[in-house]
């Protein structure tokens, strides 16, 4: 099959999906359609805004669909109507089978992990926060259910001991973007040879990648160091780890929530409680957990930018009369 003939519709919302569309149209592969979330209200003023992929396909001049529901029936008529051969699937939403079964080779997601490990919304996240030192991207056959599907192709990648999950987030959307074409040469050629989950690991070994919310994302300072410095790399820069900062004495002032978004571990012996502060109050800010401290790099209070631990210092005196819970 020539790489003309084989039409294709891609969907994706974020940055990350970007980079794999723009891939596809600078190879000249033939994208006859993109689907993507509506516009939504957002910043202060909740004025509509349009998603990357929105703004890519639309500076392209690429046929654009924005459903609100995806079995909607116009949609699935308009859909239909592009006559697809394939549909790829990055970082967009959970399809149903009316969707993912219409294409007669049918759809392949990326995913940002070595699947069958860290399945879920959250997979580059989860893989910092665990300490892990290699990650990857993989594409796979959509089924019923969610990133369990048979794999086409995979490709792995370091995670640096000190890495933040934005690094790892920017390098695999990289290789995701050439992992996506290799696997349409795949179907272009004839070649795509999926191969099941089930057989690549242990069930009861695996790590599963669940969504990030505010209620999940606290710095637990109780827990061994090395294990808060790697939640706080895990979920910088978005959402954030975040904390709360208390003062020791003085009942009548209000407890602030702090995010961080980098610091480092120091291992040592202390007898500190996991929480208590130990500063110049000009350049340095330390946090004792079991096992050592963690150096604040960069952290941001409510209301305020996210700023360096010393400019930080010089707008709060007293600091040393706080801890963090």
């Amino acid at each position: 099959m020539l790489k003309e003939s084989l039409s294709i519709v891609y969907m994706g919302t974020p940055d990350f999906a970007v980079a794999p569309l723009k891939a596809l149209v600078e190879g000249e592969y033939r994208v006859v359609g993109v689907v993507t979330m509506p516009d939504k209200p957002a910043g202060r003023g909740m004025q509509l805004q349009s998603s990357p992929v929105k703004d890519y396909a639309l500076s392209q001049g690429l046929p654009l669909l924005q459903p609100e529901k995806l079995k909607e029936p116009t949609f699935l008529q308009a859909l239909q109507a592009l006559q697809a051969d394939l549909f790829i699937v990055v970082a967009f939403r959970m399809l149903p089978e009316v969707v993912w079964s219409m294409p007669r080779f049918g759809t392949f997601n990326l995913h940002a992990s070595l699947l069958p490990q860290y399945r879920g919304a959250a997979p580059i996240h989860w893989a910092v926060i665990n300490g892990e030192t290699e990650t990857g991207v993989t594409t796979f056959l959509l089924q019923h259910t969610i990133d369990t599907g048979d794999i086409l192709l995979q490709a792995a990648l370091p995670i640096g001991e000190d890495e933040c999950t934005g690094s790892v987030h920017d390098r695999l959307m990289v290789l995701g973007s050439e992992l996506v074409l290799r696997t349409v040469n795949l179907f272009i050629e004839g070649k795509a040879k999926p191969q099941p989950q089930a057989a690549l690991a242990d069930v009861a070994t695996l790590k599963p990648a669940p969504k990030l919310f505010k209620d999940n994302t606290r710095i637990d300072w109780s827990c061994e160091g090395k294990a808060v410095f790697n939640w706080i790399r895990g979920l910088s820069p978005y959402p954030a780890a975040w904390t709360t900062l208390v003062p020791v004495s003085d009942t009548a002032a209000s407890a602030l929530t702090i995010k961080v978004f980098e610091a480092t571990f120091e291992a040592a012996l202390h007898d500190k409680q996991p929480g208590t502060i130990l500063t110049d109050a000009k350049s340095f800010l330390k946090v004792a957990v079991p096992g050592g401290f963690i150096l604040l790099k960069r952290l941001q209070s409510a209301g305020r930018k996210a700023m360096s631990v010393d400019a930080w210092l010089r707008g709060f005196s007293g600091v040393n009369d706080w801890m963090f819970v």
